[in-house]
């Protein structure tokens, strides 16, 4: 599960998001109930057409937490640079690492002394997308962007790694950490389930109660996200002159992946919540490139991605993490705009 909410849900928790998206909920009803009503129809049907895509990726996700098939991954960071490197991007691209799992997994393995490289190309890989992000994507937004984005999470992946294998002799790429309570006081256990692989979960009963677990977890948070987002789409539609962002986004204008980066980027919120957002800005002249450029370095360099990991790396480490991802999300973004 790549997306802000595993960072910024300890702040609030998710009950509190809930009762407050219910108490604005329900002010918006009593003051205009026709648009309410239109707006809970339009979430429904959203939510159905997109339930048989993102049921499956759930399922897989859910999969290889209890399967143990996740405590591999640290396994595949010891070696060759570049075998670790192509490794760490290619699972980054399709583990599913939430963001309360990827820091204390990160520290963990620098911390064991594996090198920034491999750490650094799954740390830019794996917030991008998952198999449930890569169903929902696919159910949102098309076929096209859910593959582009996995695509785009292995490239950026492999960027971070082999630009970071560069200067790999560097003392702060040597030692990336900060010495500091915060780093030392966190737990650097993976998180990725149990530490055998067992391919048949549900055979166990400890394991099938992990894979419930862990499915009812996602699927609660994808609804959580979903059902907001559908709402705030359908409202921009209403809101939104359908040529109102052509001039900034829009396909004629060069700084339109730029300006998706550098200034989507901060305001971006969830994975699972900027893809009805991003639907809805496509539809009023979005161009698919700046589209995926927001998608990508949203994931990547999201306000909240940053906050959580500037405590823990050295400032050179992280000034290195920083720009990897802002190169990687335009280099995304121009790519797929000149594909699409």
């Amino acid at each position: 599960m790549k997306r802000m909410a595993g960072s910024f849900g300890p702040l609030v928790g998710w009950r509190g998001l809930f009762w407050l998206a219910g108490g604005v909920t329900a002010i918006a009803a009593v003051a205009h109930p026709e648009k309410a009503l239109e707006t809970l129809i339009f979430v429904v049907e959203g939510l159905v057409s997109v339930a048989p895509i993102v049921l499956p990726g759930i399922l897989v996700a859910a999969w290889v937490i209890a399967s143990g098939a996740g405590g591999r991954v640290a396994s595949l960071f010891n070696g060759h640079v570049v075998k670790t490197v192509l490794a760490a991007a290619a699972i980054g691209a399709v583990a599913p690492v939430c963001g309360v799992t990827v820091l204390p997994l990160m520290v963990g393995l620098l911390a064991a002394g594996v090198p920034l490289a491999p750490v650094m190309a799954f740390w830019l890989s794996s917030p991008v997308t998952d198999p449930a992000m890569l169903a929902t994507t696919a159910a949102t937004l098309g076929l096209e962007f859910a593959i582009g984005k996995t695509l785009a999470a292995f490239g950026i992946g492999l960027l971070g790694g082999c630009a970071t294998g560069l200067v790999a002799a560097r003392p702060w790429v040597l030692a990336p950490l900060r010495d500091n309570s915060l780093v030392r006081s966190l737990d650097t256990g993976c998180g990725c389930g149990p530490a055998t692989f067992v391919p048949a979960p549900w055979a166990d009963a400890e394991r099938r109660r992990l894979f419930l677990k862990q499915y009812g977890a996602t699927a609660r948070l994808i609804l959580i996200c979903l059902a907001p987002a559908f709402a705030a789409e359908y409202l921009l539609q209403m809101a939104l002159d359908p040529h109102a962002l052509a001039p900034l986004v829009g396909r004629d204008v060069w700084w339109a992946v730029p300006l998706a980066v550098f200034v989507g980027a901060p305001a971006y919120l969830d994975g699972y919540a900027a893809l009805p957002l991003t639907r809805g800005l496509i539809e009023h002249g979005m161009a698919p490139g700046a589209a995926m450029a927001f998608l990508v370095s949203g994931g990547v360099v999201s306000i909240w991605g940053a906050m959580a990991i500037l405590p823990v790396l050295r400032a050179k480490a992280f000034s290195l993490y920083l720009g990897l991802a802002l190169t990687g999300s335009l280099l995304a973004g121009w790519v797929f705009g000149l594909v699409v």
